[in-house]
């Protein structure tokens, strides 16, 4: 497997690879890579014959008050992750290569972007669209992969790319999870001991109410529930379990059409995300 830092090295090595003709999948990270990265790799090595990774801790989807600096990043032990799943080429370039001096444009999914997490974390997903978009530039894959656990994320990229015709097939993969459900995230090694036993209460929450939701229940009194679930697990603060329609992300009072519930929640310093779909019987 190839490592490249540097933006003309990666245009001919996407090149070479294109030379037999066969279509080029890239797999978008932040590293610190766990199973849930490696459901997306090997779903990439399904649908196509060339693998191209990124790992890049992106500042400008970071808040001033957010977890850049400490975010876990261990590139050798990635590296050797995606090498042993067959990656054909790692695109690993530093601060510089993707903000380099004079650096202006930004952006911007209306719409998508707003709510949910979007209100939470202002600012966020200008930086989540500006440097995917600057990556399916530089790669120009054929097909992109990203986990359905970042929902929001995924249709905000997926409008992105369509709004702007950029010709790249934008594929979402199921969550993967513990065996007690609870979703990967390179942010569970922060959980203490503690927390990390209360966290589960976050699936089982979702689930309970994406039961009740599909089996008739009224929406509003289990979005409740699960939100009263949540703070007798110990959370510390609910930033939202919502209804919203799969494709567009509007809010729903009712279930009349293929849905996804939705949440973040804190335990600690930790804000955890999940979501599952719903769909009308």
């Amino acid at each position: 497997m190839q490592i490249i830092r540097e933006g003309d090295a990666l245009r001919r090595a996407v090149a070479a690879l294109r030379g037999d003709g066969g279509a080029v999948a890239l797999v978008p990270t932040m590293g610190a890579l766990h199973a849930g990265h490696m459901s997306l790799v090997a779903e990439a090595r399904r649908r196509a014959p060339h693998l191209v990774a990124s790992i890049f801790v992106n500042p400008a989807q970071f808040g001033p008050n957010e977890d850049l600096a400490a975010y876990p990043r261990r590139e050798a032990e990635d590296a050797a992750m995606l090498e042993a799943a067959g990656c054909d080429l790692l695109w690993a370039p530093g601060v510089e290569a993707m903000y380099p001096a004079g650096f202006a444009t930004t952006v911007s999914v209306a719409g998508l972007s707003e709510g949910l997490c979007g209100a939470v974390r202002p600012g966020h997903f200008d930086g989540v669209a500006t440097i995917v978009a600057k990556l399916l530039g530089q790669v120009r894959p054929d097909i992109a992969l990203f986990g359905e656990k970042d929902y929001q994320q995924l249709a905000v990229i997926r409008r992105m790319a369509a709004d702007l015709d950029l010709g790249v097939g934008i594929v979402g993969v199921p969550t993967v999870r513990e065996p007690d459900g609870l979703a990967l995230s390179s942010r569970n090694a922060f959980l203490s001991a503690q927390e990390r036993t209360a966290a589960r209460a976050l699936p089982e929450a979702l689930s309970a109410a994406a039961r009740a939701i599909a089996a008739g229940s009224p929406v509003a009194p289990a979005l409740d529930q699960a939100r009263a679930r949540l703070v007798a697990a110990g959370f510390d603060r609910i930033d939202y379990v919502e209804l919203r329609a799969a494709d567009t992300l509007e809010p729903l009072a009712t279930l009349d059409r293929p849905a996804r519930l939705l949440a973040a929640a804190r335990l600690g310093r930790t804000r955890l995300i999940d979501n599952l779909p719903v769909d009308p019987a």
